[in-house]
């Protein structure tokens, strides 16, 4: 028989392996040959001769070696005892005494630090930072025992992050002595790796096992925990080549100990150890290639160079697949790559491509590795036990996996929920059902809701247990008792916590109670369930009452149907009309002559007394209402009264202005500017078409500019000189050229901003190119404070948006679409979110000089802030409100209860989750400001919103309209329309079928010139 050699092995160095984690030693074959030797010596297990002798050679060779080392060790210890007498001959400033009462001052401190940690967690055991402080100080002071308890404590609450595992997993290898020691570490390595998918902790796993392979059965052990690290991170692209190359590494020693000496012919057991030994390489290489990982080209050069044959066709073949779908994956590599923690939207990417690609493996690992960085969010956790549950179906893989997601995210119901359903469907015991039921409650959700619903799980899986056609069972009464118990806990403990029970409509008592009848035919007993379901305020409701009725049609008797339809027509305040329809139909299919009559007269008795109950109410709302508009009308009144006084002291120039204006009215028949005073519905331009955009514009959101100032603010001048330019400017602008889908409506700039059309264009440059900005002016010149940017491009809108609330001359700019509310009544720009935001908390109290750097650095301790945002007012100026953001709702919920009612300046802060209110809008919003008076007036004074309503119309407009429609403030009215005087009538109304459409300034002229 030929002698076999030992394979070509270019680009191979001997692997570094060692007893403990990372310390690694620099003779591995010798390390691996004394390995053998120990397992030879300890298994009974027959062994060849030329085995033994080259075990007994690789031992005589690492003996000869041992003297050296262990000559460089004393060397070393010589040289760091020399430096310490050098160091202990310098002048040291400190005495061993002061150093001593300083290492104990220390001490003292630590202590009482771990003992303030240790009654924290004994009051909150779901601390988890508290936890990490507390493991962190123990290992400084080594408290080994304290460390490993306080260690085993944080691991049953919480899944560990991979250093934590490291440096337990150490310091447990550090402190093991014997052999009966190492099989706790195999537990604790087992523990470990069930948390995360951590490579390096498999690493570690595979080294440590690897000391202990000269033990019975040791290299298989090896082998086995080899294998179970490929299939957890085999696949993992990045980092999953590194258990393949140690695996390898590992068998390649092996085969080195097999190989008989150069130059003697082997046995045929040698020959069939070594056949062997080298098909476990072949396999691993071939195995290897097949998978899609990084640095696939320098495996495959590497086989090429050790494969005497050459690599086969078919690993060729498999190798180009894995290499082609490398490829595929790269891109979603590369943006993990880049991308900051947490890379949830990377993650997600990936995720939905490899669920298209429906590798289950490469499903799992990818979902594995993005839960690694982002273990606290729920709604990936839920996404990967619905995957588990519908396509792999393992149960261990399966359960492991909720087992994981309830640990992370305690506080999320859904979660519970599943982790029940995953349990029942794989067969698993009853009692370690209750278990995972009893965590649940404990858990500590945030709403009340959320424990009626984990109720219902639990109750749906206590009733699918029991056996119904047997007249009792032990599940029927453990089932019932389940029943009353979570009644007492949601009357008790959720009720106490939340100030609610969450079941408002004792949903559990309605299934309790169709059970007892449906499967139980225990009518007496539903019965009284719903007796006290209707006795929690329930009775009002007319479908609490139907859904009894149909409880007592389907399982019950025509007289308790009778009894419930009676009792609902006297107690239904919601829907009687339903009710008392139910009971009529009722009787008609059942009753005799006397229940019909009963009837009839019961409902007509209920119907009545429900009519004069709402006309009551009626005339009461409308006497409310009479008065709110009496008290308006005297507020008005008063107002106009005290407007008219301060008139009256200005009567001599009062009477000049007057004059002036007679003096002019000669003109007002020529084609001309407008009069320098307008009406309120008058638009800025003289065009009618200009008149129309006007009121499109101004009545966009129906904000309103605030009434001029008395005293000329800083820039007024200025802004009065370019208004005119800027009027015609706007004139010459033709409403086809004016395009809303290019524009954006621009708000709440200061009136006295100087050179506002530069200053925007500055501002909007980055967004695109600004073909025109349309300011809006007073009839005197001053600037509105709002205006119009229009865009050559409608992709430029976006970005302008994104403006919204940057400041300008120290006010916040509002940057809004521009929609023509005419064509799009029910635009709002304005959305408000009426939803729970459980991620987001808001705080109330703040000092107004409170800034966001201030809110974060206070709030930025209870987790990862991701927006701060200051309520203010119109002018900028804070409210003493805020929203602060977090990554999760965990993070959230700790702030709220650390944080709400503390201290900042002197101010108690109210800390709670974000959950705005519900506003409908459209019955708070104020009616729109509009232009040219083209849409229907709100009841207001003849001088709109001013704030005074002494008429300021001409004589001509008092008069009442003559039976033929004439044109009076900018309307057509219809016979019997009449303007009055906003004094002395219904201000500045019309008749509500009256039709309107604009007028020219020709028309408006000619009306105020007829006698």
């Amino acid at each position: 028989m030929p002698v076999v050699g030992t394979p070509p092995q270019p680009n191979y160095s001997p692997p570094c392996f060692s007893l403990e984690p990372r310390l690694l030693v620099d003779r591995a074959p010798l390390f691996f040959a004394r390995a053998l030797v120990l397992c030879a010596c300890a298994s009974p297990a027959p062994v060849s001769r030329q085995i033994r002798l080259n075990m007994a050679a690789a031992g005589n060779e690492e003996q000869t070696l041992l003297p050296d080392i262990e000559e460089e060790a004393e060397g070393m210890e010589r040289e760091m005892e020399s430096e310490d007498e050098e160091v202990e001959g310098m002048g040291v400033e400190h005495s061993e005494e002061e150093d001593e009462e300083n290492t104990s001052e220390d001490e003292r401190e630590n202590e009482a630090e771990i003992q303030r940690l240790e009654e924290q967690l004994s009051i909150n055991a779901f601390d988890y930072n508290c936890h990490v402080d507390l493991i962190k100080l123990l290992r400084q002071e080594g408290k080994l025992h304290r460390l490993r308890k306080a260690r085993q404590k944080m691991s049953e609450l919480f899944p560990l992050t991979e250093e934590i595992w490291l440096d337990w997993l150490k310091d447990e290898i550090r402190i093991t002595e014997d052999e009966s020691e190492r099989e706790k570490v195999y537990e604790l390595f087992e523990r470990a790796v069930n948390d995360y998918l951590c490579p390096e902790i498999w690493l570690e796993y595979v080294q440590y096992s690897i000391g202990g392979m000269g033990a019975q059965g040791g290299i298989e052990r090896v082998r086995s925990i080899f294998e179970r690290a490929l299939t957890a991170v085999g696949v993992h692209v990045t980092k999953g080549a590194s258990i393949w190359e140690a695996y390898r590494e590992f068998e390649i020693v092996i085969l080195s100990t097999v190989q008989p000496p150069p130059g003697s012919v082997p046995s045929q057991e040698q020959q069939e150890l070594l056949n062997a030994q080298l098909d476990r390489i072949h396999t691993l290489f071939r195995r290897q290639l097949a998978v899609p990982l990084m640095d696939m080209e320098g495996t495959y050069a590497e086989y090429s160079d050790w494969a005497d044959d050459g690599v086969p066709e078919t690993v060729t073949h498999q190798y180009r697949r894995a290499l082609k779908q490398m490829e595929k994956c790269k891109p979603y590599e590369e943006a993990l790559l880049v991308s900051e923690t947490p890379k949830l939207a990377e993650y997600q990417a990936y995720i939905d491509f490899e669920m298209k690609e429906g590798d289950p493996a490469r499903v799992q690992i990818i979902f594995e590795r993005a839960l690694a960085e982002n273990c606290l969010v729920p709604d990936l956790w839920i996404k990967y036990n619905t995957y588990l549950d519908r396509q792999l179906k393992i149960k261990d893989l399966v359960l492991s996996a909720h087992e994981r997601a309830v640990r992370n995210c305690p506080w999320t119901m859904s979660l519970w929920k599943s982790y029940l359903l995953a349990l029942e469907r794989h067969g698993t015991d009853h009692q370690t059902v209750t278990d995972v039921f009893e965590k649940a409650l404990n858990a500590g959700f945030i709403q009340a809701t959320d424990y009626v619903e984990i109720w219902q799980s639990y109750l749906d899986y206590l009733r699918r247990r029991v056996d119904f056609s047997k007249e009792w069972s032990r599940e029927l009464d453990e089932l019932r008792a389940a029943f009353a118990r979570s009644l007492d806990y949601l009357k008790q403990d959720v009720e106490e916590r939340f100030s609610e029970s969450g079941d408002l409509s004792c949903t559990i008592m309605q299934i309790w109670a169709k059970i007892e009848a449906l499967h139980c035919k225990n009518m007496q007993k539903a019965r009284e369930l719903w007796d006290s379901i209707m006795t929690k305020g329930n009775a009002k409701y007319a479908n609490m009452w139907l859904e009894y009725y149909n409880l007592e049609r389907s399982y019950g008797d025509a007289v308790h149907c009778r009894k419930a339809l009676h009792r609902a027509v006297q107690c239904t305040s919601d829907y009687p009309e339903h009710v008392c329809d139910v009971l009529l139909n009722f009787e008609r299919v059942e009753g005799s002559l006397e229940d019909w009559d009963a009837a009839v007269q019961k409902t007509g008795t209920k119907l009545n007394r429900v009519s004069e109950q709402r006309a009551r109410v009626a005339i009461k709302e409308a006497s409310q209402a009479r008065q709110e508009e009496e008290k308006a009308e005297q507020r008005r009144k008063a107002k106009a009264d005290k407007k008219g006084q301060k008139k009256s002291q200005k009567a001599n120039t009062t009477g000049d202005k007057r004059k002036a204006e007679d003096d002019g009215e000669e003109e007002w028949g020529e084609e001309a500017e407008l009069p320098s005073k307008r009406l309120r519905g008058e638009g800025d331009f003289g065009s009618t078409a200009t008149e129309e955009l006007m009121e499109t514009e101004s009545g966009l959101f129906g904000r309103r500019a605030p009434p001029r100032r008395k005293t000329e603010p800083p820039g007024f001048r200025k802004n009065q000189q370019r208004a005119p330019e800027a009027q015609r400017e706007t004139q010459d602008v033709s409403k086809e050229q004016r395009k809303d889908e290019n524009s954006v409506f621009v708000s709440n700039l200061a009136f006295n901003l100087e050179d506002p059309e530069g200053k925007l264009r500055t501002l909007f440059k980055g967004c695109g190119t600004v073909e025109q900005v349309r300011l809006v002016y007073t009839p005197k010149g001053v600037f509105r404070g709002y205006c119009y940017v229009q865009f050559e491009d409608r992709l430029a809108v976006p970005d302008a948006l994104k403006l919204d609330r940057q400041e300008v001359d120290g006010r916040p700019m509002y940057v809004s679409p521009c929609v023509d509310k005419n064509k799009n009544p029910d635009f709002k720009v304005f959305k408000y979110n009426t939803s729970m935001e459980k991620h987001k908390i808001f705080i109330s109290g703040l000092p107004y000089t409170c800034t966001k750097e201030t809110l974060e650095d206070l709030f930025k301790e209870h987790g990862t802030i991701k927006a701060i945002r200051l309520v203010t007012n119109r002018s900028g100026k804070p409210k003493g409100l805020a929203y602060v953001e977090y990554e999760n709702e965990a993070q959230a919920s700790q702030a709220v209860l650390k944080m709400d009612g503390t201290m900042l300046e002197n101010f108690t802060l109210s800390v709670a989750i974000s959950n705005p209110p519900r506003r409908n809008m459209e019955e708070k919003a104020a009616p729109s400001r509009i232009l040219g008076a083209t849409m229907q007036r709100q009841p207001q004074g003849a001088r709109g919103k001013g704030r005074t309503q002494i008429s300021l119309l001409p004589r001509s407009l008092y008069r009442q309209s003559a039976p033929d429609a004439k044109a009076e403030n900018g309307t057509v009215s219809v016979p019997h329309a009449t303007v009055t005087d906003g004094v002395h009538g219904e201000p500045g109304t019309t008749s509500l079928d009256t039709q309107t459409k604009s007028l020219s300034n020709e028309d408006f002229a000619r009306m105020l010139l007829k006698k």
